[in-house]
């Protein structure tokens, strides 16, 4: 994770104003920096979305390709996470450092996606125990400035609400031979239903309270933090504390209920963000990562 290195005089002016709920940057404990969110920014891909939070960047590109359903769920598609963090984000990407960060992304993602409801996996199935859609994530993490999980979270959403998967049509002959035709409109497709796939809010505890989308700074306060995953409804799905401090269960229960509040109003502004840029249809203007 980037780190930066702050004298005592500064993390005691950061701890204090945070007891008082007045951040470095003007914001309150519960309040998020401005997000900048753009889907369809990669256009080799089946959806994808650029989130901007703070001086956060990620760029989220999903391809769907067909696979073999697992033996275990026969009837199911699945999603593939795989994340890079360059080393342009930060130095302490360089070698190894950013292997490591990347494979406990993708860990945390599985575990946040494993939620039987978080997104309907029957529904990228093309033939039972024969064929199924494969979701492969591909989270880039262009710019490290603190709250990568939300902001990986609020791409991944973005770049699934985006993606559009061919329909299929499956043939079968007189020797029950199957043959698997994809449509040729590029407007005949599936869409993904995205209301169930959760956000992840972290809660970093300063002092003796905790702040939400904290800063590199703020993250350089923090001893210990609370990853939480929550539907747009407030349904808590997963939780993991990271830093080495420890957290007594009464904080745990105040970080669960404002993460739980903070989590549907996150959801409802990314949600109102998606809804106008698809209203917008072909004549929204690109400013897209490649245009």
């Amino acid at each position: 994770m980037a780190s930066v290195v702050l004298s005592e005089a500064e993390k005691l002016y950061i701890v204090h104003g945070v007891q008082e709920d007045l951040r470095v940057d003007g914001r309150g404990c519960e309040d998020y920096r401005c997000a900048e969110v753009e889907t369809d920014v990669v256009s080799n891909t089946s959806g994808s979305a650029r989130v901007k939070l703070g001086d956060t960047d990620i760029l989220v590109g999903i391809k769907a390709e067909m696979g073999t359903p697992k033996l275990e769920k026969p009837d199911e598609g699945y999603l593939e996470f795989f994340v890079d963090c360059s080393s342009n984000a930060t130095p302490e990407f360089e070698g190894r450092g950013g292997e490591e960060l990347g494979t406990d992304i993708a860990n945390t993602l599985y575990r946040v996606f494993s939620c039987e409801n978080s997104v309907d996996l029957k529904s990228l199935c093309i033939n039972p125990r024969e064929h199924c859609w494969v979701l492969y994530v591909d989270v880039l993490l262009l710019e490290c400035g603190g709250n990568i999980f939300d902001a990986i979270s609020i791409a991944v959403k973005a770049a699934l609400f985006n993606t559009r998967i061919p329909k299929v049509c499956v043939l079968e002959d007189e020797e029950g031979t199957k043959e698997i035709e994809l449509s040729d409109d590029p407007y005949d497709c599936i869409r993904l239903n995205v209301d169930e796939v959760p956000c992840i809010v972290t809660l970093s505890k300063i002092g003796y309270r905790h702040v939400v989308d904290a800063t590199l700074q703020e993250e350089a306060c923090s001893l210990a933090s609370l990853l939480i995953s929550v539907t747009s409804k407030g349904a808590l799905t997963s939780m993991k504390k990271v830093g080495k401090g420890s957290l007594d269960p009464e904080s745990i229960f105040e970080m669960m209920e404002t993460g739980q509040r903070v989590g549907k109003s996150l959801h409802i502004a990314l949600q109102k963000i998606l809804d106008e840029e698809e209203s917008l249809g072909t004549s929204r203007p690109k400013v897209g990562f490649l245009g």
